[in-house]
């Protein structure tokens, strides 16, 4: 986003790594970005860090929903906290974003949500049985919410990424493994054969379509999840 002109506020929990993060995007790309501690499962931080946003940068055309790992687990071995953690974090904090800044880009005829999901939504699997919920309500949220959004030129869709080199990855990779009993690098490779292209996709390869999304080349796009996942999603 930054390096297509977009002025950028990023919001995580670790001030220290956010601060890092804005000052190497800034260094690289020239732009400016602005980076926002805080906890988006504590509905007064989100609301003092999208006050923040606004104060920093003026009217937020832009929203990008990219928060938190939902864990893996069956149902057995995931108490009532870990499913109340996952639906406040990546639901709940999607929606809170949602429900602070679509009202003025309504008002303003002009805006963007993007909503990073995952493809578990609509494939969903058992050893990640809280995941597969979570992202299934957002895909059914995004639609919704694009087409209460439509008439006023906001489009709304959501993007749900397959395999992708990332830390993240590496982790999931990890958990599978040792729910199959299985070496991460098995586990790996067994995620690869499921994509068609027959690799990992990178994270540039994510944010390219996000920022496609975004602009106004992508005018006539909203109320659709897309899957980026090397064809490893076959469905009509």
């Amino acid at each position: 986003m930054a390096q297509e002109g977009v002025t950028v506020a990023i919001i995580a929990r670790d001030a220290a790594r956010l601060e890092a993060a804005a000052a190497e995007i800034a260094r690289e790309t020239n732009a400016r970005c602005v980076p926002i501690p805080a906890d988006l499962t504590d509905p007064a931080q989100l609301d003092r860090a999208m006050a923040a946003a606004g104060a920093a940068l003026g009217p937020i055309d832009i929203l990008v929903n990219n928060a938190g790992a939902t864990p893996m687990g069956r149902i057995g071995d995931t108490p009532d906290e870990v499913w109340m953690k996952s639906i406040n974090l990546k639901l709940m904090g999607y929606m809170r974003c949602a429900r602070l800044l679509t009202p003025p880009m309504r008002a303003r005829k002009w805006g963007r949500v993007v909503n990073i999901i995952g493809r578990s939504g609509h494939q969903p699997r058992p050893n990640y049985i809280t995941g597969s919920a979570v992202n299934a309500s957002l895909l059914s949220f995004t639609l919704a919410l694009a087409a209460e959004c439509a008439p006023d030129n906001v489009l709304v869709t959501g993007v749900n990424p397959g395999p992708i080199a990332t830390p993240r990855w590496d982790s999931v990779v990890a958990q599978g493994a040792a729910d199959m009993g299985r070496s991460a690098a098995a586990e790996n490779a067994a995620a690869i054969g499921t994509v068609a292209l027959g690799r990992l996709g990178t994270a540039e390869e994510c944010s390219g379509l996000v920022a496609f999304l975004c602009s106004d080349r992508a005018g006539f796009i909203t109320g659709t999840n897309i899957d980026i996942d090397g064809g490893g999603t076959r469905c009509i």
